[in-house]
């Protein structure tokens, strides 16, 4: 059975439910996780998404990380390395053919720790761009129910140009120069 993309309204335990992962991966990592973050349309109050929470994981040494492939597999997650981004470490959770936690680990320093963050904070101070995030993201899952690969594609131009917006929103917000993403 292929993944079937779906969208659904906020759910208000999606906060519990990465807070509860949360403590699960923090035990296994010890101290190499040096923070953790819950990103994703799953992290924008009042946000329809899919119901797959993303966490971004910073971390002092990949190669640490790696070492805990076996406690990370132990709290059912499949290591997948870099899965297409240099520098980053992705694993899935699932049940069956449902999707229902990704984590992206980084380095403390590499770009898509900004990215992602910049991104979730920049929807939640801005809900018409929000609300046009997830407008598309419906179109895209009405298009693409059993593409997931076409549904994720779609999306790309619409992130690359809020993550310019909010690269500089937080450089104004933060005093800072803008950095170019």
């Amino acid at each position: 059975m292929s993944r079937i993309v779906e969208i659904v309204p906020y759910d208000l335990n999606w906060v519990d439910k990465y807070n509860a992962e949360r403590v699960l991966i923090t035990g296994a990592l010890g101290s190499n996780l040096a923070a953790a973050h819950h990103i994703g349309s799953t992290a924008v109050p009042g946000l329809a998404a899919k119901p797959t929470i993303d966490i971004l994981l910073v971390v002092d040494s990949l190669d640490a990380l790696d070492a805990s492939n076996e406690k990370m597999s132990d709290l059912g997650y499949q290591a997948k390395g870099e899965h297409g981004i240099p520098g980053r470490r992705y694993f899935q959770k699932l049940a069956g053919d449902v999707h229902l936690f990704h984590i992206h680990a980084f380095k403390p320093g590499h770009p898509d720790v900004d990215n992602h963050l910049n991104f979730r904070d920049y929807l939640i101070a801005h809900p018409k761009t929000a609300q046009a995030y997830q407008h598309l993201k419906r179109d895209l899952a009405k298009r693409y129910r059993h593409q997931p690969a076409a549904y994720t594609a779609g999306k790309d131009n619409f992130i690359r140009e809020v993550n310019q917006q909010a690269a500089a929103w937080r450089s104004v917000q933060s005093g800072e120069p803008s950095k170019r993403q």
